[in-house]
């Protein structure tokens, strides 16, 4: 199934998979390929439909562990059911990502991505490319669990986050100097 990109690990197996309700979401989710990219994470990326493609959807979702996944990301918009329904058929962890796809804009995923019953947790990311971004890092940080190496990987990314906004800090002080009263 799907593309496997950076791979890393010595079997080639991706850790995580990347799936969308549609193809218009990939320049969306293309940001959380980038940010697993970065913490040399393997990865798959499809398109599936939970409403167009169901027994696509169940056999991925009841696959993923055999396949060696540790952590599925899921973007959807409108009822955004993917996620949930990736949640009721694995044990995996799901991290939904809500897309801005209707003329509700994104207030309906973003409700169904968070409203999942009691027994069905699914982790629910900020809407479009910020939620995408930080589902990649959510999910580097539940591989990095068992994985030292991403875990030294994701340290020394938050080490950075860190280190800019000292580096924004001292430029806006810099700007106001004696100016501030």
């Amino acid at each position: 199934m799907g593309k496997v990109k950076s791979d890393p690990s010595a079997s080639g197996t991706p850790l995580v998979g990347i799936v969308m309700g549609s193809d218009t979401d990939l320049p969306v989710m293309n940001e959380a390929a980038k940010m697993l990219e970065k913490f040399e994470i393997s990865y798959e990326i499809e398109v599936i439909s939970a409403h167009r493609s169901p027994a696509r959807s169940h056999e991925y979702a009841t696959t993923a562990i055999a396949r060696g996944l540790k952590t599925i990301i899921v973007a959807a918009g409108g009822a955004a059911h993917l996620a949930g329904v990736f949640a009721a058929l694995t044990t995996l962890p799901v991290i939904a990502v809500p897309m801005a796809t209707t003329v509700l804009n994104w207030i309906d995923a973003l409700l169904s991505s968070v409203q999942m019953p009691a027994g069905v947790p699914v982790a629910a990311m900020a809407i479009d490319k910020p939620g995408a971004i930080n589902a990649a890092i959510y999910a580097a940080e539940i591989i990095s669990t068992f994985d030292l190496e991403v875990a030294g990987r994701l340290r020394a990314y938050k080490d950075e986050l860190a280190q800019s906004v000292a580096e924004k800090s001292a430029w806006v002080k810099q700007q106001y100097a004696g100016k501030a009263k």
